[in-house]
């Protein structure tokens, strides 16, 4: 039985010396080496080469949005995904250089892509709404806006927040899906706005006179355009008072400092005038009862 074990294996290394001798292993380890060798090779070149023009392209693609004037929220956005899908195309084209299955690969980073996605749906839905906001601009930086509850100065419009700045200068991150869902306000887009102001005079005043009174104050102020006229009339005849309605167009920029200003002189003119500002006012009958009631 050992005689015969022993004849096996002596048989079967003279046929792997028949068959794999020295110069054959060589010759082969060779040509695997070559082979791999320039596999990595042409890797490398297609990774440094296809970089190269990725970054080529990309800039080219910005300059052209420059020269179209696009807005450089939307610029640098835009900029951005092209270098991030060139990249991708990139280093899939570098694997697939090396030998392996592109297809497989490609179908595991879509599994991966639909898990991420799946555990990620709220920055997925701001990035959406970050999309849209770069794309039709309903405000931008430096505009003055109301949006998700809350009010101030838009200082950077990124892919998942907006950077707020209110007017008592605090910074305020407001996810953009929030932004879009809701109602935005933006006090900046146009160039002129309207004040509106009610003013109040006491039902024993002359009304011609308060009118008088005000339009001469509205006329006064060379930030208040003339074109549309100012309009300046009673609008109700309240419980304590005869209210007129003032509105006065000014460039969006010299609203508040209008505003401020006119509610003060309304008052110094009314004092100045003799003419009265009513407040709230009310009646109370007392009725007083017998002493046997």
């Amino acid at each position: 039985m050992e005689e015969s074990t022993l004849a096996a294996v002596e048989k079967a290394a003279t046929q792997v010396l028949d068959y794999s001798n020295i110069d054959q292993l060589v010759v082969l380890a060779t040509e695997q080496g070559m082979s791999i060798v320039m596999k990595v090779v042409a890797a490398i070149l297609i990774f440094v080469i296809g970089r190269w023009l990725a970054k080529l392209v990309t800039n080219l693609a910005r300059k052209g949005f420059q020269k179209t004037g696009m807005e450089d929220t939307l610029e640098k956005f835009l900029g951005n995904m092209l270098s991030a899908v060139l990249l991708v195309v990139v280093i899939i084209a570098a694997i697939g250089a090396l030998g392996v299955q592109t297809t497989s690969l490609l179908a595991v980073l879509g599994a991966a892509g639909l898990a991420v996605g799946l555990a990620l749906q709220g920055s997925l839905s701001n990035f959406a709404s970050g999309v849209l906001i770069v794309a039709f601009r309903p405000y931008k930086v430096g505009d003055f806006i109301e949006a998700a509850g809350v009010a101030g100065t838009v200082k950077e419009v990124q892919i998942l927040t907006t950077i707020i700045h209110s007017s008592d200068n605090k910074k305020i991150l407001v996810p953009n899906s929030q932004i879009m869902a809701g109602t935005i306000i933006n006090y900046s887009a146009n160039d002129t706005r309207r004040l509106d102001m009610i003013v109040g005079c006491s039902y024993g005043d002359n009304l011609d006179e308060v009118r008088k009174l005000l339009n001469e104050l509205v006329a006064s102020d060379e930030r208040i355009l003339k074109e549309p006229a100012p309009t300046v009339e009673v609008v109700a005849l309240a419980d304590s008072s005869v209210n007129f309605v003032v509105r006065p167009w000014v460039n969006s920029g010299d609203y508040w400092a209008v505003h401020f200003h006119l509610h003060e002189q309304v008052k110094k003119r009314f004092d100045a005038a003799g003419l009265n500002i009513p407040f709230p006012q009310r009646d109370v009958h007392v009725h007083q009862r017998g002493a046997g009631s």
